[in-house]
């Protein structure tokens, strides 16, 4: 199945039709697409050196052998799509194309060209955010970021940053829970050694200790995402069982099934969600911490408010 396009896309907020290849040494590998500009705006080459980065950019972590790449690429062929960049005082601020920049500055290229373009900070963000998503190359903690940085910096809603960047509001609010793990467990997923299923069903351990002691436990033992299920359930159980006591009968784990299910039902709300099951009969208790977020599960459930 095709993947649907991005929000408005990268065509409808930088402008029309490719630009046809300028002569100059630069170029983007054939398997990235091209950023679609307006061809009525001006192609220019300005100095390298006149150009720096964005601090919108969600993107922090650049491969410097995929950057090598993209460098032999550009020696060989030119920049076919040009840099969209800002005036921003005396110097020019990238708003697109940062791969590009690094890979010019490999090269020690004296110029590069550029399209200018007049946009303030949220489009310019916005504008990072999407490319990067179109291209797949944020980390799961960079796409985090990138939301957050939408809803903290504009006081947009998940729902509005959902539709910005053309995803579902589920998706939106699955991806900023992965900012409330551990620092350490983020490097995890930042260098792939954690999976965002991984990642997921760790969510549920709200205590940074056990956090700590399931993911040791996943990277040494290789577990995969079902195993890692099984874990957090007895981790959760041990956690709660009371204090040994011969009067007192011991908690039994949640079983496995019912720990998987949990954590489904907690990712399609994006919330605290607790799910009791025992021969047919339980209760499921979802938690909110506002009217807001109350109004939104009961969109979700498609219940009115009133």
């Amino acid at each position: 199945m095709a993947k649907p396009a991005l929000g408005r896309g990268l065509g409808a907020l930088l402008g029309g039709s490719p630009v046809a290849k300028p002569p100059l040494s630069a170029a983007v590998p054939t398997t990235v697409p091209p950023i679609a500009v307006d061809p009525r705006e001006r192609v220019q080459h300005v100095p390298l050196t006149r150009i720096v980065p964005c601090p919108f950019q969600p993107r922090k972590d650049f491969s410097p052998d995929t950057l090598r790449e993209l460098a032999d690429s550009i020696k060989a062929q030119g920049i076919v799509q040009p840099l969209i960049v800002r005036e921003r005082n005396d110097h020019l601020e990238l708003i697109a194309g940062e791969r590009r920049w690094r890979a010019a500055q490999i090269l020690g290229l004296a110029e590069v060209p550029v399209i200018l373009r007049q946009a303030d900070d949220r489009m310019v963000l916005e504008l990072a955010l999407i490319e990067n998503l179109q291209r797949e190359n944020l980390n799961p903690i960079e796409e985090a970021q990138g939301y957050s940085q939408l809803i903290e910096s504009f006081q947009l809603t998940q729902e509005e940053v959902a539709n910005k960047v053309g995803k579902s509001r589920a998706v939106v609010a699955n991806a900023l829970r992965l900012l409330k793990l551990s620092s350490e467990t983020q490097g995890y997923l930042r260098d792939g050694r954690l999976s965002v299923g991984h990642a997921k069903v760790i969510l549920g351990l709200v205590d940074e200790r056990l956090q700590k002691m399931g993911v040791s436990k996943i990277l040494k033992e290789g577990l995969n995402v079902r195993q890692t299920e099984a874990l957090v359930a007895h981790l959760l159980a041990r956690a709660s069982a009371p204090a040994a006591n011969p009067a007192l009968p011991q908690a039994a784990p949640k079983d496995t099934h019912v720990a998987n299910l949990e954590n489904r039902i907690r990712e399609r709300f994006g919330t605290k969600v607790h799910l009791r099951y025992s021969h047919g009969k339980g209760a499921l208790e979802i938690g909110f911490f506002s009217d807001a977020e109350l109004e939104r599960i009961l969109q979700i459930l498609g219940v009115g408010s009133d």
